[in-house]
């Protein structure tokens, strides 16, 4: 995906996160509307969300509570600078293992000494089964 593509994303989710979110939801077992003094709180019940509402012209507009606000610029910041950081890294063409993507030589060679260490005791196994078998006498049915 690229950068402007990401950003266009962005700035959408943004512009519509920031527009006022009208309570026209149909499940009503997933939300909770209480009133307060200064109009409706309404709780999201599968995700925790607290949301503030007020009644203007015959509609209810709600929007998140300013610390809900605040955790979520944080977290899109947060993924930006790391959207930015690895765009930057491929773009620098930087190895995937450099990046973190892959595994290293020395854990490659740790997990392929493990495997062929099982698969030794694997076969070795299978072999005693045979050896075992050819000294048993068949049994007569």
């Amino acid at each position: 995906m690229g950068k402007t593509v990401f950003r266009g994303m962005v700035a959408a989710m943004l512009v519509l996160s920031s527009l006022p979110a009208f309570a026209q939801d149909t499940d009503a077992a997933r939300y909770s509307l209480e009133k307060s003094d200064t109009g409706f709180v309404r709780l999201d019940r599968q995700t925790g969300a607290v949301t503030l509402c007020k009644e203007a012209d015959g509609s209810l507009t709600c929007r998140m509570a300013a610390d809900e606000r605040a955790a979520y610029d944080e977290d899109l910041a947060r993924l930006e600078k790391r959207v930015d950081l690895m765009e930057k890294q491929l773009a620098a063409g930087m190895p995937a293992a450099a990046r973190g993507e892959l595994p290293s030589d020395a854990e490659i060679d740790r997990s392929i000494g493990i495997m062929e260490r099982f698969m030794r005791a694997f076969f070795g196994l299978v072999q005693e089964f045979r050896e075992e078998e050819e000294q048993t006498p068949p049994s007569k049915t």
